[in-house]
């Protein structure tokens, strides 16, 4: 959405000005509420996980590891590193 120029009201006392500032500051109170609210709903805490979604947990994560291990592993002999796989030939003099 692109912004737009709103009319500038022209204000001829102090009154008018103080009143003014007082209706955006409570619009600026209002929107921080409000902000605040939604910001709050997206990082709820989480509930204590159970031992057995801990170990779960923990399982897929070595397991995750090892696969990436396997596969550097696997690169680095078929290819001679990461690097050679993007262009470098092994026989280059």
């Amino acid at each position: 959405m692109l912004p737009t120029q709103k009319p500038q009201p022209t204000y001829r006392t102090l009154e008018e000005i103080r009143q003014r500032k007082d209706n955006l500051l409570e619009q600026i109170q209002t929107d921080n509420k409000q902000f605040s609210t939604l910001w709050n709903s997206i990082f709820v805490k989480r509930e204590e996980a159970s031992k057995g979604d801990y170990i779960a947990s923990l399982v897929t994560n070595t397991m995750t590891v090892v696969d990436l291990f396997l596969l550097y592993r696997k690169l680095r002999k078929s290819y001679g590193g990461l690097l050679n796989l993007f262009g470098r030939s092994k026989n280059k003099r």
